[in-house]
């Protein structure tokens, strides 16, 4: 009768242990890593924007620069061509001028030339 008492007693342990429910676990607070996942993400696309807007601007202050130094150049050449022209100009009016007292002279000394033959 020990026996039997002791199989009844394990029976009536293990039905009741079975039948015993668990406690579920507290379910995760999913919604809060979502919303930081989402604000994150938002930032930064927000900061992505802002950055191409800057990127944008320096472009724009870039080519501004590069068309003012543009002008610059330009108009140094121009001077710089201006110059160049008057000191050709110059010079060839040099030319002529030595070229004409050239001419003088030789003139000057075909005509003294001409002179001492006939004495």
């Amino acid at each position: 009768m020990k026996k039997s008492l002791l199989v009844a007693a394990l029976i009536s342990i293990s039905l009741v242990a079975c039948g015993k429910k668990e406690e579920a676990p507290a379910p995760a607070p999913s919604v809060a890593p979502a919303e930081a996942a989402k604000d994150a993400a938002q930032q930064a696309v927000d900061a992505a924007k802002e950055a191409a807007d800057k990127a944008a601007e320096a472009a724009g202050s870039a080519a501004e620069a590069a068309k003012e130094g543009a002008t610059a150049a330009v108009d140094a050449a121009k001077d710089a061509a201006s110059n160049a022209a008057a000191a050709a100009s110059n010079a060839a009016g040099n030319a002529v001028d030595a070229a004409k007292e050239a001419a003088d002279k030789a003139a000057q000394a075909a005509k003294d030339a001409a002179a001492s033959a006939s004495k």
